[in-house]
């Protein structure tokens, strides 16, 4: 990254202008061209400097659900449980990790139902049971990243 780009960053992660041209708001801000800020933001994302951008719904504000599960999956069918799971157009998430629940994922659906049927049919397609995690409390902790 170079310097405009960590102003970019920076700049960008704390908030995004509601504006009917927001790219070309924040360019200006940025002493940017509308242009350039799009391609600056599109390399980043192109070279994995980003692996997102774009926002962050509370989902269940606009009527939807989420829900935190897992699975133990032998190491042997991790993949093939992966394509399962990954294959749902619900799952918003899905990580690896070193624990017997080595498989975490996110459901993000419209409603308490649906998450229950995508629930069954990963577990029906890979024959391993899914943990669910509802969400019993809410916290909101604001990470800023300095580039």
């Amino acid at each position: 990254m170079d310097e405009t780009d960590r102003a970019i960053v920076n700049h960008l992660q704390g908030g995004f202008p509601l504006a009917s041209e927001p790219f070309k708001t924040a360019a200006l801000e940025l002493d940017l061209s509308e242009q350039e800020l799009i391609l600056r933001i599109e390399g980043m994302l192109a070279r994995g400097t980003l692996t997102r951008f774009g926002p962050l719904y509370q989902i269940e504000r606009l009527g939807g659900r989420f829900l935190l599960a897992a699975m133990a999956v032998p190491t042997a069918d991790f993949e093939w449980v992966t394509g399962i799971v990954n294959a749902k157009a619900e799952i918003a998430h899905n990580y690896e990790r070193e624990h017997r629940l080595n498989m975490w994922f996110v459901v993000a659906a419209e409603d308490d139902a649906s998450i229950t049927q995508v629930i069954a049919d990963i577990e029906h397609e890979s024959g391993y049971p899914v943990l669910l995690f509802p969400k019993e409390q809410e916290y909101f902790v604001e990470m800023m990243l300095t580039a």
